[in-house]
C-alpha cells in the first residue's frame, strides 16, 4: 500500500485574548511556537507550558525572535478574556488564542491535532479535553519547521530550537 503523506499546512484565522483576528501571518519575520491545549487542563497544558516558558528563558536573546501562542481545543470556554487572565497571570511571553467551534476545529485540522470531549472524575466539573500534546515550530514566513512532543526535555527542546532558528 503507497501512503502519501501531505505538507502540514499551519494556517488559522482565530481571535487573539486581547479581542484581535490574529492568522498565521501577522508574526511576519517571526518564528511561532504554537500549543495547543485548554485554561481548565490540569495535568499536561501548565506543565508544558511551563516548559516552554523555561525554553524561552533558556534561549535569551534568541527568544525576541519568537511568538510563543496558546491555541484552545476548547473554545466555548476560552473565550478571549478567560485566555487573557490564564496567560497573563502566569505565562505572560504566551499570546492565547481562541475562536469559534469551526474557527478552533480549522486550526487543529490545519496541524493535524485531535481533541476531544470527554468526563474526567477529578475535576470538580467532570469535564476532560483529551489533545494532541506537540510544540509546533513555524519558520519567519509561517511554514511548519518542526515539532516537540511533550516528553523532551527543555534543554533538548532549546538545542533543537538554536539549531533551527537562524
Amino acid at each position: 500500500m503507497n501512503v502519501t503523506h501531505r505538507p502540514l499546512q499551519p494556517r488559522y484565522t482565530l481571535v487573539d485574548h486581547h479581542g484581535r483576528k490574529v492568522t498565521e501571518q501577522d508574526f511576519p519575520g517571526r518564528y511561532q511556537m504554537v500549543f495547543f491545549g485548554f485554561t481548565h487542563c490540569r495535568p499536561v497544558c501548565p506543565r508544558v507550558l511551563g516548559l516552554l516558558s523555561t525554553v524561552l528563558d533558556n534561549l535569551g536573546p534568541l527568544a525576541d525572535r519568537i511568538q510563543p501562542l496558546y491555541v484552545s481545543v476548547d473554545p466555548e470556554r476560552d473565550t478571549p478574556s478567560v485566555m487573557r487572565a490564564f496567560l497573563e497571570q502566569t505565562y505572560p511571553r504566551s499570546l492565547g488564542l481562541t475562536g469559534s467551534p469551526e474557527a478552533a476545529e480549522a486550526a487543529r485540522a490545519a496541524f493535524r491535532v485531535y481533541a476531544g470531549h470527554g468526563a474526567d472524575p477529578e475535576d470538580p466539573e467532570g469535564y476532560a479535553v483529551p489533545h494532541t500534546a506537540l510544540t509546533y515550530l513555524l519558520d519567519p514566513v509561517a511554514a511548519y519547521l518542526a515539532h516537540f512532543p511533550d516528553i523532551l526535555d527543555a534543554d533538548e527542546i532549546t538545542d533543537r530550537i538554536r539549531k533551527l532558528v537562524q
